[in-house]
C-alpha cells in the first residue's frame, strides 16, 4: 500500500516540474498521471540502457520521471493532443 503512495507522490512532482518546464495548464489528477507515466517511460528507457542485477522492475526515480514526463508533453504538443483545460 506504501508503495503506491510513493508512486503518486513521485508522480505529483514529477508532474508539477514537467509542467512547469514545458508551461501547460493541468489538474491535480492529470498531473499525477502525467508524472506517473514519465516514471513507466523513464524506467524502461533507463532498463534498456542499463539492466538491473535481479529482475525486479524499479521506478525510474525522480529525475527519469521527470524527464520522462517532459517527453510525453512534447510527443503529445508534436502530435497536436490536448489535455483538460482548468
Amino acid at each position: 500500500m506504501f508503495h503506491l503512495i510513493g508512486y503518486i507522490v513521485v508522480g505529483l512532482v514529477a508532474g508539477v516540474i514537467a509542467k512547469w518546464v514545458m508551461h501547460v495548464p493541468l489538474t491535480v489528477f492529470w498531473t499525477i498521471v502525467l508524472g506517473i507515466i514519465g516514471s513507466l517511460l523513464g524506467g524502461a528507457l533507463t532498463h534498456v540502457v542499463a539492466r538491473p542485477s535481479n529482475r525486479r522492475y524499479y521506478p525510474a526515480g525522480l529525475i527519469f520521471s521527470t524527464l520522462g514526463a517532459i517527453l510525453v508533453l512534447y510527443i503529445c504538443f508534436k502530435l497536436n493532443i490536448h489535455f483538460p483545460r482548468i
